[in-house]
This record gives structure tokens, sequence and C-alpha cells, in this order.
């Protein structure tokens, strides 16, 4: 009862009925009863949903049924019938708003079409992105201006070639898809000559990039970027890497040079300036020499200042051999220098020994033993003498000048010289001097005659001079030798010294003691010092003694130094090594600095033969690193010539690493000469490898060129599906391109393409194969009316009529197998076989036939089909037959077997058809 009430009672728009739904539908108010409507266009059934979409007619609402998703296809017609203005005669404005809010791609193309009005067609347009909608637009739109608008907005190339080929209705449209058609496509033709011009660009400056330097290279370089500046279009990321990569190497190689000549300019200038310095040293040392040669006397001093000189040159001069050796003119002079100045030192030292001797001859008068201190001091002719030398020199000159039994005006004019020399010494103060020249005139004074008074009275005068001057050193040195004695008396009883400072204090006083002569003298003074200096002497013995076999351990240690040095100067290896020749003089050196002191009177003569031998050690090594050098020159040279040689780039390679090793071996060359000497041969052997590493990378990227067009060929035989047998060329054409591509680099890829490749000639083979054999079954059809004139001529035959030939007709071209098959056919008709003989020559054919199709054999026909392998096998001694002319001589073989009956036909055709449409079957592509 309730339901039913439901029934009663529930409005017609809910009632279960469609047909009812529907009617209620046509009658509902869309503006009070808009919900029921707005229900019933969701309703199951399509033609309530179409009532209920009909009496809708506000498209704003409608649109937003289909946003909550209670869209429908019936309310999406109803909402394009009001806003085309089919129906609801909405305002133009609010439809153009509505259609400016849809996404929905079949709605605005619907609205483009059949809008009632330009702006809603071309607000709809606006709203389309779909290329393919947008050329239907441009085609099929009844308003000229969306056309137009429609087929501006289409921009691909494909989308601009359907457009030209499809819009057939406007002109304008075809036209302007044509010229649009024509820049885009000039444009791509633009872009790819400019792309490729890049890319040559880039091919240029990699292949620059890779080469060595040559003179052009910085100015190629610098073309090829502006060549790359210049281009209008940009490069792709890419092609940016690239270009960078490559610009990086070739500003490397270029920076490389660069650094490599300012290395050799510094070199060179470092070389010059060793040679200035080295120039300026002897030119230094000669003008010593030479000023020393000017002077009037020379001194300790002087002496001292050209040792010292000379030892700071000699340093300054090895440092500099370092560098770069001296030409053999300046070593000449450099060793004229030295050689001068060992002459001056010597003389100087024979001097020193013989000063003593000297000082007593002149004292005593001796002439004779002083005529032969001077000639053995040797002194260098021209070098001005020694004040003590001169001294000797001048008593011998004035013994000789005033001695002679009658003197002479010669003699009293000598006499006033030294006597004005004498009054320059009493100028001076010089005492020792002053007293030893007036009593060498006192003694000569007596052998003037008697008219030299006035110089007899000059004597006189000068001799109280000197008087007074003794009187006044006498005077001055009383306290000095008091301060002496106490000085020396504390210095005894000083503990706090060491042993060595007391020595040095002691043999200070001492010489300063001697430095006053005769001075104010008194016996008391002088033995209370000599006593105070005895005793501190005899205190210092032991140290004395210990410094003394101190001394002669270090000249022992000296002397063997020497004589090792000396044997190996005496005989030097062939082959030694200069940079084992200078550690052995640093080490000798530095264990000479270690052995001192050594005794006083061994020390000069020690210290001139380590200084000559330390010379030879310095020339050998000088000489030994000529050597080399001139060795590795003529190595540079051979690896200059190795660059330009015609020999592969590989072989050069090794003979370049073996010159690397010979380098190895030679050892160094002078220090400043080996770099320059290395950059040089290292940069001809970088542009061997340079050269190697190209070739490398040249045989790389033919390889890699051949493995890519290996893989086009594979791909392109692998897209390829041959129709006809006659194709069988390209396939043979292909494998000899792949055979020309041989042999590709080893490699997991080229086995795996060799693999694929071997696979897909297989399966290509096979199916040219099929082909053939499959053309020759389509032939064989073509031969069967032929066939049945032959079995209407066999039905004859067998019936006891007349047995006929059958003839070719006209329009059949056999091949001459089957002409021959043919002619033995119509013998076989003239001539009958018994008919078991002709069933079993057609089983025969049809079990070859059958294995030839790969078709499963009765257990009946087992012996026929090993008879056939075993005939099989014995004709494929020679060469295995192919697939082809085994189907071509079973074929033959049928037509040629005869004659046959009707019925026995009729019994084998059958299967004989189903195993050639087996073998005319194809495999799939």
């Amino acid at each position: 009862m309730p339901g039913l009430l439901r029934r009663l009672f529930s409005p017609r728009w809910r009632h279960p009925d469609p047909q009812v739904r529907r009617d209620a539908a046509e009658r509902l108010d869309p503006q009070s009863q808009r919900e029921a409507l707005e229900t019933l266009v969701q309703d199951t059934e399509p033609d309530v949903r179409l009532a209920a979409a009909r009496r809708l007619d506000d498209p704003q609402r409608l649109q937003e049924l289909r946003v909550e998703g209670k869209g429908s296809r019936e309310l999406d017609r109803q909402l394009i019938a009001l806003l085309i203005g089919r129906q609801g005669g909405i305002e133009l404005g609010r439809r153009q708003q509505i259609v400016e809010s849809l996404d929905d791609a079949a709605m605005l193309e619907e609205i483009a079409l059949q809008g009632d009005n330009q702006q809603l067609r071309l607000a709809a347009l606006a709203r389309l992105d779909d290329e393919a909608a947008l050329i239907r637009q441009a085609c099929d739109n009844g308003i000229a201006a969306v056309r137009h608008a429609a087929a501006e907005r289409v921009t691909s190339e494909e989308g601009l070639k359907q457009l030209a080929q499809a819009a057939r209705r406007d002109r304008h449209v075809v036209r302007d898809a044509k010229e649009r058609l024509g820049r885009l496509r000039a444009d791509a033709d633009a872009v790819e000559q400019a792309r490729e011009r890049r890319e040559q660009l880039l091919a240029s400056l990699e292949q620059h990039a890779r080469a060595t330097w040559e003179p052009l290279y910085a100015g190629r370089f610098r073309h090829l970027e502006r060549e790359w500046s210049r281009l209008a279009d940009l490069p792709d990321a890419g092609q940016e890497q690239r270009y960078q990569e490559a610009s990086l190497r070739c500003r490397k190689v270029i920076h490389d040079h660069e650094a490599q000549e300012h290395a050799l300019r510094a070199d060179r200038q470092r070389r010059e300036q060793a040679d200035q310095d080295r120039e300026a040293l002897v030119m230094a040392l000669e003008e010593s020499l030479a000023a020393l040669y000017q002077g009037e006397y020379v001194g300790e001093q002087d002496l001292a200042s050209l040792r010292a000189q000379k030892q700071l040159m000699a340093n300054r001069w090895q440092a500099l051999s370092e560098i770069h050796l001296a030409d053999d003119g300046l070593r000449q002079r450099y060793d004229k220098a030295l050689k001068n100045y060992d002459a001056i030192n010597q003389a100087h030292q024979r001097l020193v020994e013989r000063a003593l001797p000297l000082e007593e001859a002149i004292r005593a008068g001796d002439e004779a033993a002083l005529k032969q201190l001077v000639s053995d001091c040797k002194w260098p002719e021209g070098l001005p003498p020694d004040p003590r030398l001169e001294r000797a020199r001048h008593h011998l000159r004035l013994e000789k000048d005033l001695s002679g039994d009658e003197p002479s005006e010669s003699q009293l004019t000598r006499f006033d010289e030294e006597l004005d020399r004498l009054e320059a010494l009493l100028d001076e103060g010089t005492f020792k001097g002053a007293s030893r020249l007036h009593q060498r005139l006192r003694h000569l004074a007596d052998q003037l005659p008697s008219s030299a008074g006035a110089q007899q009275s000059r004597l006189k005068r000068l001799g109280a001079r000197l008087a007074e001057l003794r009187d006044w050193r006498g005077f001055v040195a009383g306290p000095k030798r008091e301060q002496l004695c106490q000085a020396i008396e504390a210095l005894e009883q000083d503990a706090t010294l060491t042993d060595r400072d007391r020595d040095r204090r002691h043999r200070q006083l001492v010489k300063e003691w001697k430095a006053l002569g005769d001075a104010a003298a008194n016996r008391e003074q002088s033995e209370r010092f000599r006593a105070t200096s005895e005793r501190i002497r005899e205190s210092l013995k032991a140290w004395r003694e210990q410094q003394q076999r101190l001394r002669e351990a270090n000249l022992a240690e000296r002397e063997a130094l020497c004589e090792q040095i000396e044997a190996l100067l005496e005989q030097p290896a062939a082959q030694a090594d200069p940079d084992a020749l200078r550690e052995i003089r640093d080490q000798a050196r530095e264990q000479w600095r270690r052995t001192a002191p050594v005794p006083r009177d061994h020390a000069e003569a020690i210290g001139r033969r380590f200084g000559r031998i330390r010379h030879q050690l310095q020339a050998l090594i000088d000489r030994r690193a000529n050597e080399i050098a001139d060795a590795k020159r003529e190595v540079i040279d051979q690896a200059r010539a190795l660059v330009d040689a015609r020999l592969p780039a590989r072989q050069r390679a090794d003979q370049a690493k073996a010159l690397q090793q010979r380098w190895r071996e030679l050892g160094r060359a002078p220090k400043g000469e080996e770099q320059t000497l290395w950059r040089e041969f290292r940069q001809l052997c970088d542009q061997i490898f340079a050269q190697r590493d190209a070739e490398r990378d040249d045989r790389a990227q033919r390889a890699r060129e051949r493995l890519e067009q290996m893989q086009a060929l594979i791909d392109r035989i692998d897209a390829w599906q041959p129709a006809a047998s006659s194709e069988a060329d390209w396939l043979d054409k292909a494998v000899d391109e792949a055979s020309a591509l041989e042999p590709l680099p080893s490699g997991r890829r080229t086995e795996g393409m060799r693999k694929r490749w071997t696979g897909i000639v297989r399966a290509r083979r096979e199916r040219l194969e099929r082909l053939s054999v499959a053309e020759v079954v389509g032939r064989w059809r073509e031969v069967k009316p032929l066939i049945l004139e032959h079995l209407e001529a066999d039905d004859d035959c067998l019936a006891g009529r007349l047995c006929s030939d059958v003839e070719i007709p006209a329009a059949l071209s056999l091949p001459p197998a089957l002409k021959q098959a043919h002619a033995q056919r119509n013998a076989a008709r003239r001539d009958p076989a018994p008919a078991e003989e002709v069933a079993e020559r057609l089983a025969r054919l049809r079990v070859h036939l059958a294995l030839l199709a790969g078709h499963p054999i009765g257990h009946q026909d087992e012996p026929l089909r090993l008879a056939i392998q075993v005939d099989r096998l014995n004709d494929s001694l020679g060469q295995a037959p192919s697939r082809e002319d085994e189907l071509i001589s079973v074929l033959c073989g049928l037509l040629a077997t005869g004659p046959v009956s009707r019925q026995q036909w009729e019994r084998e055709v059958q299967e004989l058809d189903a195993l050639l449409d087996g073998l005319s079957q194809l495999p799939p592509p």
C-alpha cells in the first residue's frame, strides 16, 4: 500500500516510466522547477536527458553543471545551441563571455564553425590550441575572417603543407600557407646552412686544437674566432661546449708557446746578463791588477783587498758558470788575470818569508846577502815594490851610488837627496825608517870629502831632530809600557776567559809591545812583561799543542783531499757524469771549510794547491758538460729530423722514446743550457707525440665513422623487407659495403653489431629464398591450363583414342626446363609407362615436395623419404642445390610424368596444391 501511495502522489518527473518522465520534463517550468530539470538532465534515459536539457535556457548554469561534473552529451548540445544563437535569444556579449571561459576543444570547434556572429567565432577560435583543429577551421569555416585568423596560427611545416593542400575554397589561405611554407623552408635551409657552417668551423677549430704550434697558429685561431662570432644564429648547448673546449685547448697551446718563448727570452737574458756580469768581473780584476801596477808601492792592505776581490770573483764566476759557460776568449782573459794574480801573490809570499833576513842584511850592511835575497824574491817586473823590498833596493842603490874612492858631484847630489828623504821621514814621524836611514848616512858620511861640510852640518841637525823624536817616543811609550804590563798581568789572573780568548788577547798584547820598539825601554819593565808572557805561554802550552795537532791533522786531511782530486784529474773517466763531478766539488769545498785551521807556514801553499785543483776540476766539469751539451744538440737534431720524417706516427713516437731514454742516459749539460736544450727537445717530442695522438684520434674517428656507417647500414637493412627475389643484388651490394667497412674496432658494441648483422642478413636471404620459391610456385600456377590440356590428352591416350601432342599456347612463356618437361610429357604418351611406375613417380615427387615444404610425411612414404634424402646427399657432394632449383626440378618432374589418369591426378592434386601453398607463404616481415 505505501508503495502504491508513493507512486500515486509522487511527481511525474520521478515516474518509473521513461516516457512519463520525458513528457513531464517537457511540461516543467524552467524558472520554478529548475532543480527538477537539472536532476532529469542526469537521467539514465537519453530521451529524458534530451527533453530536460532543451527546457534549460541559461548557458551560465549549464556551464556550472559541466564544471560540477553533472554534464552529459545532451547538455553539451544544448549549451552549444544556446551559445551559437540557435536557441534562447541570448545577447552576444554574454555568450561571448561564456565562450571565453570554455576549455572543451570540441565545443569550441563547433562554436567556431556554427556561431551566428563573426566575433563569437573568433572568440571560440582564440581558445583553440590544437593545430589540427585550426587547420579544419581554416579549411571549413564559412567566414573568411575566421579562416584567415585560423590559418595565421598554423606555424608548423607539416601543418602548412596540409593547409596548402586542403584549403581549396579560399585562395588567400592557400597562397598565404604556401608563402609561409616557403619562408619556413627557406629559414630552415638557412638554419641548416648556418648549422653546417658552424659545424665546419667547429671541426676546423677542433682540428686546429689538436695541431701543434706553428708561426700562424695564433692568427688562424683568431680568424676562426672571428668567423664564429660573425655567425648570426645562436649555437646550441653542445656546440657552445665544444667551441669552449676547443678554444681552451687552442689558448693553452698558445699560452704554452708564449710561456716557452718567455722562458727562452728569460734564459737568453740570463745568459747575456751572466756574460755581462762575467765580463764585469774580469774587467774589475784586470783593473785592480792594473791599478796595482800603477801605484807607488804594494802594501799589505792592497794585497789583502786584491785577495778578497779574487775570492769573491771566483765564487761569483763559479755561480755564473752554473748558469752558462763562458766563451773561450773570456775564459782566456780570466785565466790570464788569475795567473797574474798568482804571480803577484807568490812574489809577496816569498818576500814575507825573507822579510827578517832582509832587515838583518840591511842592518849589517851585507850587500851580497841583500842582493841575493832581493833576487830570490823574484818580484814581477813593472809591479811597484813592497816597502820592505823598496828599502832593500834603496840601500843597494845608495851603496852603489855613494861607493868609490873619490866622491863625485853626482854622489853629493845623491847624498843630498837622501838627506831630503830623511827630513821627510822626520816630518812624518816615521822613527824606525828615519833611524835606519840616519845610521846608513852616518856610515857613508865618513867617506865624503872635506868640501861636503854643508852636508855634514845638515846631517847633524837631522840627527838632533831624530834624538828629539826618540825622546818624545820614550815620553809617550813609558805610560803605554806600564799599561801593557798591567794588562798582561791582569790577563794572567783572569780565569773566566777560555784558552782561545786568552791566547788571542796575549798575542794582541805582545804585538802592541813589539810595536813600541825601543822607545822608553827599561830592563825592569821588559823582564816583567817577558816573565808574565812566558807564564801565560806555559799555561797555554797544552792548548797550543792540541791546536797544533789539530792544525796538522787538518793539514793532513787537506793534503789527502788534494791528492784524491789530483788522482781524479790525472785519469778522468771518459764518460764522467758532470753531476757527480759537481757533487765531488761541493763536497770537497765543504770538507775544506771543515778542515780549518792549518799550520800558518803551510796555509798559503796548500791554499794555492787547492785553488789550482778546484780550477782544474771546474774546467773538467765544464768540458764534460759541454760534451754532453753537444751530444744533446745531436739528439735534438735527430728529433727535429724525426718530426719531418716520412714514417708512421707510431714508429716516430717509438724512436722519440728511444731518444728520450738516450737523453736521460747522457746526464746534465751546463745548468743554464740544460733548461734551454730540454725545452727545445721537449717541444720537438711534444710535436711527435701530438702527431701520433692526432693520427690515433684520426684512426679512432675513422673507426667511429665506420661503426656509425655500419650501424646505419644495419638499420637500413633491418628496415628493408624485400618484395621480390630480384632484390638479392641489393642485399649483395649491402654485404659488399659491410665488407668494405672492415676491420671494425674491437669491442662489445662491434660484436653485438656483427651478431645483429649476421642475423639480419640470414633473415633477408631466407626471405629472398622464400620469395624466389613463391615466384616459382606462381609461375607454376600459370602453367595450370597447359597441365589440364596434358591431362585431357593423357585421358584420350589411356582410353585408346588418338594420342596427340599438346602445343604450348602462344600467350604462355615457358622457361627452358619446363619446355623440356613439356616435350618429355608428349613423348611419354607416345610410349606410355606402366601405371604403377607413374604412380610411384608421382608419389616420389609428392614426398620430395613435402620435404621441401617441411610438412610431415606418413609412415607409408618413409622409404621414399629415405631414398630421396640419400639422393640429395649424393647430389650435394659437389655443390648443394638451392631450394628454388630443387623445386623447379620437382615441378619439371610433375610436368614430365605421364600419362596420368584423371582419377590418379585428382588423388594427388589436392595434397600437391597444399604443399605448394605452404611453399608460397612468406614469413612475417
